[in-house]
């Protein structure tokens, strides 16, 4: 693969979403014009089955289905965004990818993570990303800001589940500390934005200053 694959995860409520407009307009001012995506979704069938997952009326919905409905909505991201993407040279951003499976529903829905990764095996194709930026921040911290709002099924989720979701995804940096970079997100935006900035700076400078 020519082009880079950055990645970034976290509980819901940890500024993923602001921290990742403000890496895509740092990699514009760099020249680089990266593919943005999230998961699950991403492609007209990955939206569909976002639904699916996110609805509150699908509260029967088992740990087991959950994780399939995931790895289906990714084979179809991967072979029909991702890897076409990353062929042509060019740069993707994503809102999550098969970490917050590992950490979700390998972690927290106590499914395992070895058997996440047999059912995420052919959807992915073996693709990982280049980096991973995890912002992590204490559940409480996160369902304040969000205002304790809980408007798709996750969400109404407890605080004991998402702290199982941090330390799943806690336990992957670990594993993987030259890919999954932990940061901060508990200070404010700027610093978290600074100290993100400073990991695609040394990203960067390994990729050669690759533009695309």
């Amino acid at each position: 693969m020519k082009g880079k694959f950055i990645t970034f995860e976290g509980i819901d409520g940890s500024g993923k979403t602001s921290q990742m407009e403000a890496v895509v307009e740092y990699l514009r001012s760099r020249g680089i014009f990266p593919v943005i995506t999230r998961e699950p979704g991403g492609t007209k069938i990955g939206e569909i089955i976002r639904d699916v997952l996110l609805d509150t009326r699908n509260r029967e919905m088992l740990p087991e289905t959950e994780a399939l409905l995931y790895a289906a909505s990714r084979a179809q991201h991967v072979k029909e965004v991702i890897l076409p993407a990353l062929m042509k040279g060019k740069w993707v951003v994503c809102d999550r990818f098969l970490d917050a499976s590992l950490a979700y529903q390998g972690v927290a829905r106590d499914i395992g993570i070895q058997r996440i990764n047999e059912i995420n095996r052919l959807a992915t194709g073996g693709i990982k990303p280049h980096l991973t930026l995890l912002l992590d921040v204490k559940p409480e911290m996160a369902a304040e800001r969000k205002g304790f709002r809980k408007s798709d099924r996750l969400e109404r989720e407890g605080l004991a589940f998402y702290e199982k979701v941090r330390q799943g995804y806690l336990m992957l940096a670990k594993v993987e500390p030259q890919r999954i970079k932990v940061i901060d997100g508990g200070k404010s935006f700027e610093m978290v934005k600074e100290e993100i900035t400073n990991v695609l700076e040394e990203f960067l400078s390994k990729a050669g200053g690759q533009k695309k």
